[in-house]
């Protein structure tokens, strides 16, 4: 099981842990939303729980719930910046769908 954070994603969580000014790493998950069933969830992490497993990229950790695996396993967690916008970006490769407004997918 893996979840892999590029080199820009690695960069923006970095900064908003200094801006924070606390915080080991960045919390990923997901929530029953949406449309299309589940929503992506972000969180600071300020400790690692029994029930998390973290992955460790470019200098910063991603921890992700063990319950939440099965939908995440495979992920790419990217940050991408287009025109104004900026945004962490999912490429998750168990979605089968997504809603039309992005803001949920299914497995």
């Amino acid at each position: 099981m893996s979840i892999t954070v590029t080199e820009n994603a690695a960069k923006q969580i970095e900064k908003q842990i200094q801006q924070r000014g606390s915080g080991i790493g960045l919390k990923v998950g997901t929530k029953i939303a949406g449309c299309s069933g589940f929503a992506y969830t972000i969180d600071y992490a300020d400790e690692k729980t029994e029930s998390e497993t973290v992955f460790e990229q470019f200098g910063v950790k991603v921890l992700v719930e063990n319950e939440d695996m099965d939908k995440l396993d495979g992920l790419v967690l990217d940050y991408v910046k287009n025109g104004l916008n900026a945004a962490f970006k999912f490429n998750n490769p168990n979605a089968t769908g997504e809603c039309g407004c992005g803001e949920s997918f299914s497995v």
